[in-house]
């Protein structure tokens, strides 16, 4: 992948992730945001970022002058993650993915672990399946939070710079792996909120629509705080989505539940060699 095959990236990933939502259940959902000149930005900015820190990792193929899938790839310690892989609608089937994947997969070399989210599209689970990878049900939460029952949240404050390297050892707790030079990058695009206190520390990044699109901490009563402050910014009226959510983070459900919010299930977390993160809710890009 060069640089200007990024904004081309950006466009087939639209086309190709809107195609495969056909294998997820419907919702009552008001328009996705990746429908808007905010996420193709933010895709843009993302994915050269990745290009910049990993370039072995970013690959692409051509189908006559078209860009006709691509493979983003990056690894962080000893974990290497599959931030975004798609071909392009139409040209599936004929040879392209596999060759694409096994070009990204070949970055993974020495890497004891890897990690990735996956639709729910029975073809890629067998790819991915006999790639290695064990693909574990991943849960949605959606709805419009119930105010009433919002507590009132304490030991939360807003995050800064000086909080990365907390961050760090957060995420070699939950993952073996920091995201080292990604949280500048979603420290420049989302809210940052951390937890430090005696009874536990965390951190989430949230979206301007409240939803947390990364939370790692070292219990859930810390996590806890950070999803229920996460709720509380929720423009009054507002739905908001909680993706993500395994098994194995059933404080989140619960939560979920506590405000009124709806669940079904979606997507994948595929993980090879290691065990399902705990109490954390992994970036759907970064994980």
């Amino acid at each position: 992948m060069l640089p200007e095959d990024v904004p081309a990236a950006e466009e087939l990933s639209l086309e190709a992730y809107t195609e495969a939502e056909r294998y997820e259940p419907p919702t009552e959902q008001a328009p996705s945001p990746r429908h808007s000149p905010v996420r193709a930005s933010q895709w843009i900015a993302r994915t050269s970022h990745l290009l910049a820190t990993d370039p072995g990792g970013c690959w692409v193929a051509e189908h006559g002058d078209r860009l006709a899938g691509f493979a983003v790839s990056i690894r962080r310690d000893l974990l290497w993650v599959l931030a975004s892989y798609a071909v392009r609608p139409g040209l599936q089937g004929q040879g392209i993915g596999r060759p694409l994947l096994d070009a990204a997969l070949s970055y993974s070399r020495g890497c004891l672990r890897g990690m990735f989210a996956s639709s729910s599209d029975p073809k890629a689970f067998r790819r991915y399946r006999r790639a290695g990878f064990s693909l574990h049900p991943e849960l949605h939460l959606a709805g419009v939070p119930d105010r009433s029952v919002l507590p009132v949240v304490e030991q939360v404050r807003e995050g800064t710079q000086g909080d990365f390297a907390l961050m760090d050892s957060l995420d070699r707790q939950r993952r073996d792996a920091a995201h080292g030079p990604d949280h500048e990058l979603l420290a420049s695009l989302h809210r940052l909120v951390v937890t430090d206190h005696r009874t536990g520390s965390g951190y989430a990044y949230v979206h301007e629509s409240g939803a947390p699109l990364l939370l790692a901490a070292s219990n859930r009563r810390a996590a806890s705080r950070l999803l229920w402050e996460a709720l509380a910014s929720v423009p009054a009226g507002a739905r908001v989505e909680v993706a993500h959510v395994t098994t194995a983070n059933e404080w989140a459900v619960d939560i979920g539940l506590e405000a009124r919010l709806s669940v079904s299930t979606r997507g994948y977390l595929a993980l090879r060699g290691m065990r399902l993160p705990a109490p954390y809710l992994p970036h759907s890009s970064l994980l």
